[in-house]
């Protein structure tokens, strides 16, 4: 087992559709799809009880009454429907502003591992990639550049880019795989960064986004570090072919 940091949480965003599944989602959230024998929710949550993560919250939307009865703290984004990945961890501030906490996409599975490196960080905001994207982006696309976004990072693991649309292969130095860490520190940074926006639709604003934006704005680190071991991303069914 893993031992985490007594204080550290986690928090699974789980409040969209997935309406690329088609009849997979139509009468339940996407985190509910099995893969393997096991939906995506219980990978999760026994990777983060192997890491020794009790506190766990989900933030739920479509369907969410299938996510009650699990022990997990619920945050709900009620306007699931019109809102991004963004505004969903924006449910969960109560938490991000006092605790350490891994956030995850609800549709992805990853091992114990992937969370060890993020326990290994000291940084304000980390975050997990995959180096060798590219066999696997090749066998759940016919052309890996259609879905694949830039990726740059330094010598000392800085993320220098992310989310911007690729032209070639040059700038993706990796796929960053919907598994992040903030402190309350980096959280700030995001939260101020978010509020800011003026003219910026934050409803449709995804993850990477508001990654470059901090980014840009140069105030604070965001620590990218190199997973190897096994993951997946299920985005549409026939990713589902891909994993088993």
């Amino acid at each position: 087992m893993i031992n985490a940091p007594p204080l550290l949480r986690a928090i699974i965003l789980a409040a969209g559709r997935g309406s690329r599944m088609k009849a997979l989602t139509r009468e339940k959230p996407k985190c509910l799809v099995s893969v393997r024998g096991k939906s995506l929710i219980d990978w999760q949550l026994e990777t983060f009880h192997e890491c020794d993560i009790q506190d766990i919250a989900i933030v739920t939307g479509y369907k969410k009454n299938h996510l009650t009865n699990r022990g997990l703290v619920e945050f709900h984004n009620q306007h699931w429907e019109n809102t991004n990945m963004v505004c969903s961890l924006q449910c969960a501030s109560s938490w991000l502003e006092n605790y350490p906490c891994i956030v995850t996409y609800s549709d992805i599975f990853f091992e114990p591992s992937a969370v060890k490196l993020l326990l290994s960080s000291t940084s304000s905001i980390a975050i997990t990639y995959d180096p060798n994207w590219l066999s696997l982006w090749q066998r759940r696309f016919e052309d890996p550049l259609v879905d694949a976004e830039t990726f740059r990072v330094s010598d000392n693991q800085t993320l220098l880019e992310i989310g911007n649309r690729p032209s070639n292969l040059d700038t993706i130095q990796g796929q960053y795989m919907g598994l992040l860490s903030f402190t309350p520190k980096g959280w700030c940074e995001m939260f101020n960064m978010i509020s800011s926006l003026k003219d910026y639709n934050v409803k449709s604003m995804h993850m990477t986004d508001a990654l470059q934006k901090l980014i840009e704005l140069n105030r604070i680190s965001i620590h990218a570090l190199p997973y190897f071991g096994e993951w997946g991303e299920i985005d549409s069914v026939s990713d589902l072919s891909v994993y088993q």
